[in-house]
């Protein structure tokens, strides 16, 4: 893998450039791994320039706990042995709402239920347009 070239505004604070992917490339192989595990409702709210959290965050639903569980199991498992170590996991022993931090990406598994009550993606879209007025 080749590190980006970076503009003469960039700021890189990274020692070894290398070691972590782009936001992009990270969010691609996330989204790629959800697909195949049959996540429903899949969306990405590009972070960038708007918040210091993560370039970007994904925000997906399985079918049952223990369909997020298997969903969340296997993401952490494709970014391990896609070189991007271990991500920081919270909610992992209920699969009502799993957390999975993966540094540029940040990505949200809920049930259905939990998703709909919680409604993040309303809160975050909802910044971002006061933001632009």
């Amino acid at each position: 893998m080749t590190a980006a070239a970076h503009g003469p505004d960039t700021v890189n604070t990274d020692t070894d450039t290398s070691a972590r992917p782009h936001g992009q490339e990270l969010a691609d192989l996330i989204l790629s791994r959800l697909e195949d595990d049959k996540a429903e409702d899949i969306i990405t709210i590009d972070l960038s320039g708007k918040s210091d959290v993560a370039d970007a965050m994904i925000i997906a639903s399985g079918r049952s706990q223990r369909h997020v569980g298997a969903v969340a199991d296997q993401v952490i498992t494709a970014l391990r042995e896609n070189g991007h170590g271990k991500p920081r996991v919270e909610g992992l022993p209920h699969c009502d709402w799993v957390l999975v931090d993966a540094g540029d990406v940040i990505l949200h598994i809920f049930r259905p239920e939990v998703r709909e009550f919680y409604n993040i993606e309303k809160m975050w879209q909802a910044d971002f347009a006061a933001d632009q007025h």
